[in-house]
């Protein structure tokens, strides 16, 4: 194989590189069920239950306080904002945010975390070709997830909920997370790919005028996926021909 036309790879992390993003699917229906339930209760109001939908909608790919605001918006509920200390269950966007996350590392304890094997096997080869590696994500678990499978190292730049905040950065859709991580690895948005799977995520991509923004429908959500800033949509990983098929997407986007 001749020279890469790319010299960088972004990969988002849950639904993209291990297989969480069910586990923070179910965490939010969990925690925003059991609020509705009680909200339901206090008010005399009619129950309407967290949604696969809803979660695709205004949850995925965001960060977590932004997540439960654009939730509640959507469901014309006002609480106050918070702090990010809030006690987990609080009746704050905060709080919400924090009940969340523990129902999140409970399942993780519980059921230990999995990774796509197509994405795995595409950042060793990326890795033996030299190519530089970065992860942005929206979560604060990004680390210690990464590490529970062994691949924490493999990226040289990690742009994720922690560092998000203390570095300042807009979430998802804005480009923020994926062009910091590009700068750290001295490379440009034209010359890097980013991977995603969530509709924010590909419309990040786009602001960012990176050079592939590639999608993966993870939930038969393709349409959505390109209509939003994806180049290509796959399903999984293991339908490209592995960096040589990566190489021929950037090419034909790029030509």
């Amino acid at each position: 194989m001749g020279e890469l036309a790319f010299e960088a790879v972004i990969f988002d992390m849950d639904g993209v590189i291990t297989k969480t993003a069910l586990t923070h699917t179910a965490a939010w229906k969990k925690m925003f069920d059991e609020y509705l339930k009680k909200r339901a209760d206090e008010l005399n109001e009619t129950f309407t239950e967290f949604t696969q939908n809803d979660y695709l909608a205004f949850v995925d790919g965001k960060p977590r306080y932004k997540g439960v605001a654009s939730f509640l918006e959507s469901r014309n509920i006002q609480l106050p904002f918070g702090d990010p200390s809030d006690e987990a269950g609080k009746e704050t966007v905060c709080g919400l945010g924090n009940r969340k996350n523990d129902s999140f590392n409970e399942v993780i304890a519980r059921d230990g975390v999995e990774v796509y094997e197509s994405t795995s096997r595409l950042l060793e080869e990326l890795k033996a070709a030299g190519v530089k590696l970065g992860v942005a994500s929206s979560s604060k678990n990004c680390a210690p997830v990464l590490k529970a499978v062994n691949l924490l190292t493999v990226f040289g730049a990690r742009v994720d909920g922690v560092i998000s905040a203390e570095l300042g950065l807009h979430g998802k859709p804005e480009p923020d997370i994926f062009t910091s991580a590009c700068a750290m690895l001295e490379s440009t948005p034209a010359r890097s790919i980013v991977v995603e799977d969530a509709v924010s995520g590909v419309q990040a991509g786009a602001k960012g005028k990176f050079g592939l923004t590639l999608g993966i429908a993870r939930e038969n959500n393709e349409k959505e996926l390109a209509e939003n800033g994806a180049d290509f949509v796959v399903s999984d990983l293991s339908e490209i021909d592995g960096i040589q098929g990566l190489n021929e997407l950037f090419i034909r986007k790029n030509s």
